[in-house]
């Protein structure tokens, strides 16, 4: 049997289920189909509707001055409120709206077969990283079915309505390829270019999320796809959400069969969805009409039929399957580069042990012989500023099998750049002590404090997976969680979303908190509990503590005065440190970078048992980024009222808690440099 019959059992088998899942909610439908008669224009849930409008504000998605212009003007309740936001975001679209959309649908690519001498159109595809490609599980059947198939992108019209020359990709399922027949989804790797590079360089992807808020019913889709194999085309604006079930979305739309593995997209050119298959109109026997009200048969064409409505396959729903999959590391590898918010990337990491970078697993699995050789400290040359003032950079977490050298040019030059810009001199990295306790913090950690791997638990939370397994630790955990998210107004558990993936009855409290969290911050849940996690265990455990300060205390000066830098963990670490530095050290210039030490959680588990600035400390600069969760305590003189000075920086996008970013803001350095120069 050829691809293409194959192809089409699979999608009659997919637009019978389709159909069975459209009668089944009728009665939701018709509820829906009510309240929009009455008026009501995203008849979803207050807790949907509350999600999806912060999602929208702390994406940019609705400018605020928009978003306050259209909630002010009378007293309204919340989901009145967020309803408004939400009438704001669909009726009126930035200018962005239309390239952004044409970023998008260059990812999109036309799916053929060749068959018995003739190239047949077969599908639709849409890059979801660099190399992988998305579809049809009854597109792409199995893997032999990719190697008789290639890919066509850029398969279009220019502006001028002029065919446009299309760019040949071929597939590699030897490469990597999964499917699933249930959510009619495939996943197969594209063979690089002639320039051998990964197509999503040269046609960007989608980054997909695995966060709620992307939709609520009544809203809009768009949906690029080649139809009947025609070049790209567009459906967009008069198309809405309709019925969302736990695997699926029914929306209407135009489309046709040849936008099946078409990406479904929000607004925001998110996708939401798969798209799989139409839903047919019946009759009361259950057979299949045509447009003009006849009984299809069918040679009359997929074309004849009457569809009454779409069905995609929620992205959530196959991003949680992939999460579950036993696959081999160069697999999870290629998932990760899907990004963040797709919840992929560290699984991968769980699944290749902690040199493979952010993990839930640390160093548990490494040989006794790799853990013996492991990295030390960096002292800085003999008589650097002067022999009497030394320069001292404490690291956080994570830092595990990587290179101190690497790590301290890394430091140096985020510092040197702001340097530069506030006009001083740039400093030398030999000229720097750094102490390094990641391998002792990784070995510590897998002796007192054993965390379940992902394989092990597929189907938990983030919050539960990353959770210490001591309960001292895990309380610790679970209040600074439960702090950090009440310092960040989370919503009372009646607001919160219900999207179904991370929200909902299913998911505990602390989920909720942490995905909440990542929602306001520009750091994903699993940055943001692999800190807190460390954090935690480093307060709870007393062995764990005296450990990673007898690491750092092999390469610390026991004399003259420190400037010492630290961030992150190292910030808690660092304040610890001071109160056993050797007397021969006189005054430390304390600088911190996106620190946790603004929580009672943490500040009253310090040596220094509590918000009391240690006597060794004659001034203290804190750097911190709003968008920073970690920093989430700051600023830090709202309880630390001995002298600090806080100093509120914007760092990018996705690197929020970058230390490198911290010490390149010309304030920062300022502050170091002049230290040093005394």
């Amino acid at each position: 049997m050829g691809a293409t019959d194959r192809s089409r059992e699979e999608r009659e088998r997919q637009i019978a289920a389709a159909a069975a899942r459209y009668e089944e909610t009728s009665d939701e439908r018709q509820v829906v189909e009510r309240k929009q008669d009455a008026g009501v224009t995203f008849p979803d849930s207050p807790e949907a509707l509350a999600a999806r409008a912060a999602r929208l504000l702390d994406r940019q998605a609705v400018p605020a001055a928009l978003a306050v212009e259209a909630i002010r003007a009378e007293p309204l309740a919340a989901p009145a409120a967020y309803e408004r936001i939400l009438g704001v975001s669909k009726d009126l679209q930035a200018w962005s709206f239309l390239p952004r959309g044409a970023r998008a649908a260059r990812t999109v690519a036309r799916i053929s077969v060749r068959e018995n001498g003739r190239e047949l159109p077969l599908g639709t595809g849409f890059l979801v990283s660099p190399s992988l490609l998305m579809t049809n599980h009854h597109v792409l059947t199995d893997a032999e079915a990719a190697r008789q198939c290639f890919l066509e992108f850029d398969a279009q019209v220019t502006v001028d309505n002029a065919p446009q020359t299309p760019t040949r990709l071929e597939l590699d399922p030897d490469g990597f390829f999964v499917a699933d027949e249930r959510l009619d989804f495939a996943l197969v790797q594209v063979a690089p270019g002639p320039e051998r590079r990964p197509p999503g360089e040269t046609f960007g992807w989608n980054r997909l999320s695995a966060q709620p808020g992307k939709l609520v019913i009544g809203e809009p889709v768009n949906v690029i796809g080649h139809p009947m194999g025609r070049l790209k085309e567009i459906a967009v604006r008069d198309n809405m959400l309709q019925v969302r079930l736990d695997d699926f979305l029914h929306y209407l739309t135009d489309t046709e069969p040849g936008n099946s593995g078409s990406p479904v997209f929000n607004d925001q050119w998110e996708v939401v969805a798969l798209h799989h298959s139409g839903v047919p109109r019946k009759d009361d026997q259950g057979r299949v009409l045509r447009r003009d009200g006849q009984i299809w048969r069918p040679g009359d064409g997929d074309d004849a039929i009457d569809w009454v409505a779409n069905e995609g396959v929620r992205i959530s729903s196959i991003l949680k399957h992939l999460a579950a999959l036993p696959l081999a590391t160069r697999q999870r590898a290629l998932l990760a580069e899907m990004g963040p918010e797709s919840g992929l990337r560290a699984v991968e990491a769980a699944a290749a042990g902690p040199a493979a970078g952010p993990v839930p697993v640390l160093a548990a699995s490494r040989p006794a012989t790799e853990r013996a050789t492991a990295h030390a400290g960096l002292r800085a040359r003999d008589g650097a500023f002067g022999g009497d003032r030394h320069l001292v950079f404490l690291h956080g977490r994570s830092q595990e099998g990587k290179d101190p050298e690497k790590l301290r040019r890394e430091w140096a030059a985020g510092l040197n750049q702001g340097l530069v810009r506030a006009g001083l001199a740039p400093v030398d990295p030999a000229n720097i002590w750094f102490p390094y306790y990641g391998d002792r913090l990784a070995q510590a950690l897998t002796a007192h404090e054993a965390v379940p791997r992902m394989a092990e638990a597929p189907t938990a939370t983030v919050a539960e997976v990353v959770a210490p397994v001591s309960p001292g630790a895990r309380s610790v955990y679970e209040e600074m969680i439960n702090e950090a998210a009440g310092k960040w107004d989370v919503p009372q558990e009646r607001q919160l979303a219900t999207e179904r993936f991370g929200w909902g009855d299913v998911v505990g409290a602390l989920q909720r908190q942490l995905s909440w969290l990542a929602a306001r911050s520009d750091l994903d849940e699993w940055a943001i509990a692999l800190i807190f996690r460390d954090v935690a265990a480093y307060l709870d455990n007393r062995a764990v503590r005296d450990e990673i300060l007898d690491c750092v205390l092999e390469t610390v000066p026991d004399q003259g005065e420190l400037v010492l830098v630290s961030h992150s963990l190292g910030t808690v670490v660092g304040m610890d440190l001071i109160t056993k530095l050797s007397p021969g050290v006189g005054l430390v210039h304390l600088t911190t970078a996106g620190s946790p030490l603004g929580m009672d959680s943490v500040y009253s588990r310090l040596l220094v048992g509590g918000p009391k600035r240690p006597d060794k400390v004659a001034d203290w600069l804190n750097a911190w980024c709003p968008t920073d969760a970690v920093a989430i305590g700051c600023p830090l003189g709202d309880d630390w009222a001995d002298g600090v000075a806080d100093l509120a920086v914007v760092n990018a996008r996705d690197r929020a808690h970058s230390i490198v970013e911290y010490l390149s803001h010309a304030e920062v350095a300022r502050s170091i440099g002049g230290h040093l120069l005394g």
